[in-house]
């Protein structure tokens, strides 16, 4: 992916994040949730100032900061290493868009708007960007698994075709 096309991927999922907080505190605050599947899903609409679970709630800007510092270093290692795997790249895509998402609502309100809650299990009320990165996080760990796999296997490959030449010697 190009540079250019690496950006607009980006922008145009912060955008829809934005938009969907933007109606989220439109027309949700207001009456504050929506069942969307009784007993399984629901929009709430939540101001969180901490992290996930709430944690750090009082810490807001070391959760600002922090995520700052990790969006610039990602961003850093992204674009040092852009010839990498495009699945790579596209996992940390997805991590970006949503950690500047949530940078976003830090900076300016002082807290992330959340609105998906599922009621099936006990779990956080999280946003569109929380989905992003949690899918690029993900992905990318079950891909580095399945590389580190195929690593295993080929040094084992080697070893054993070195062993049968070794033997023939």
């Amino acid at each position: 992916m190009t540079v250019f096309l690496s950006f607009a991927f980006c922008i145009v999922l912060i955008c829809l994040d934005q938009l969907f907080k933007f109606l989220v505190t439109a027309f949700l605050k207001p009456i504050e949730y929506i069942d969307v599947i009784e007993n399984v899903l629901r929009f709430r609409y939540v101001e969180n100032t901490g992290a996930v679970f709430g944690s750090f709630a009082t810490h807001t800007l070391f959760l600002t900061v922090f995520s700052v510092v990790l969006l610039g270093v990602v961003i850093f290692y992204l674009i040092k290493n852009r010839d990498q795997s495009k699945f790579v790249n596209l996992t940390l895509l997805l991590m970006i868009a949503g950690g500047i998402g949530n940078v976003i609502d830090r900076i300016r309100l002082q807290y992330v708007i959340d609105y998906i809650e599922p009621l099936f299990i006990d779990f956080a009320v999280f946003n569109f960007a929380d989905c992003l990165i949690t899918v690029g996080a993900f992905s990318l760990m079950i891909y580095l698994i399945i590389d580190l796999i195929k690593d295993i296997k080929k040094e084992k490959a080697s070893k054993l075709s070195g062993e049968k030449n070794n033997g023939n010697n």
